[in-house]
């Protein structure tokens, strides 16, 4: 049997949750689709449950661990009558209202949820290497964030991958804190804007390592103490002694199951009119990470959350009184 809400809401990473916040406390009875355990890409408490201590979210001066964070958000949307549903979005139909959603668990040919109104918070997923060990150590010398992680490598040496301008700002702002920075790139020239690449190059904390790649990660204790480095040329393979290694490859939205349904820019952000939460469909509304290819901060998430969830009320309330143009 299709289940009928009034508002759905995908995702439960800082988004997701804050929209349910708000979204229950209007008494709109908000179904947070939460994603599954076993999903690297959309897994219930999104990216903030791989990372540990987070020392950047306003009110905990002590710094909180990640997964508690998300504890939090997901006790306080409950308390409010969120209902929850620990499932992944398979497929949808935003062709006319009520929405329909299809789950994994969902072997029939109905939509498991009939939606009057949907919020869209799937998040964004960091582009990872696929080396061996390295999601144990996301948060244990392992970081896709220089910005969230930067402060525990003082001190320490620690590389970055990546040759774009996203992997040269990360390295510069890890100046700020480690004692070297060492740049890996798989080719001989990177693809950073000529500025960037003028001002890693006149940094005296960065170097570089090219036409290298990572080929494996070692650690004791849980967390990393050195990276394998092998040359793609040569073949020739090389350990260096490192505390800390940042991903920076690049990021991807979770919006496959939306592609030709809601508007999309052409690296798949959620496209939403300036200022606000609304997409190209009406009655649609997209939060956090998956239409923010900038920011990428649980803080913003979260308000972006805020934001959908009073769009999704004002629309939703407009409508009830006939006053929606």
């Amino acid at each position: 049997m299709t289940e009928r809400v009034t508002v759905a809401i995908v995702g439960s990473g800082p988004a997701g949750l804050t929209a349910a916040i708000y979204a229950a406390r209007a008494e709109l009875s908000p179904v947070v689709i939460e994603g599954e355990p076993s999903s690297t890409s959309d897994q219930p408490g999104g990216q903030l449950m791989l990372t540990t201590e987070i020392e950047n979210f306003p009110g905990f001066v002590d710094g909180i661990m990640g997964p508690e964070l998300m504890g939090n958000f997901r006790a306080q949307a409950e308390r409010f009558g969120a209902g929850f549903r620990m499932t992944k979005v398979s497929r949808v139909d935003l062709s006319r209202r009520p929405f329909s959603l299809w789950t994994s668990d969902n072997r029939g040919d109905e939509p498991t949820y009939s939606a009057d109104a949907l919020i869209v918070a799937t998040g964004a997923r960091s582009l990872l290497l696929g080396v061996e060990g390295e999601l144990g150590l996301i948060g244990h010398g392992v970081s896709t964030c220089a910005t969230c992680d930067g402060f525990f490598f003082r001190g320490q040496d620690i590389a970055v991958v990546g040759g774009g301008d996203s992997a040269l700002e990360e390295a510069l702002f890890l100046t700020k804190f480690a004692r070297s920075v060492t740049i890996i790139h798989r080719r001989d020239q990177l693809r950073a804007s000529r500025i960037m690449q003028g001002r890693a190059f006149s940094n005296d904390k960065v170097s570089f390592l090219w036409n290298r790649v990572v080929s494996g990660l070692k650690s004791e204790g849980g967390t990393l103490t050195a990276v394998e480095v092998t040359d793609v040329g040569t073949g020739e393979r090389e350990e260096i002694p490192m505390g800390g290694l940042f991903v920076a490859i690049g990021h991807a939205p979770n919006t496959d199951v939306f592609k030709g349904q809601l508007e999309m820019d052409d690296s798949g952000y959620i496209v939403t009119h300036p200022g606000t939460s609304l997409t190209s469909v009406e009655g649609v509304f997209a939060a956090g990470d998956v239409q923010d290819h900038r920011y990428r901060q649980a803080i913003t998430a979260a308000g972006s959350g805020c934001q959908a969830a009073l769009d999704l009320e004002h629309f939703l309330a407009a409508e009830a009184h006939g006053t929606r143009e």
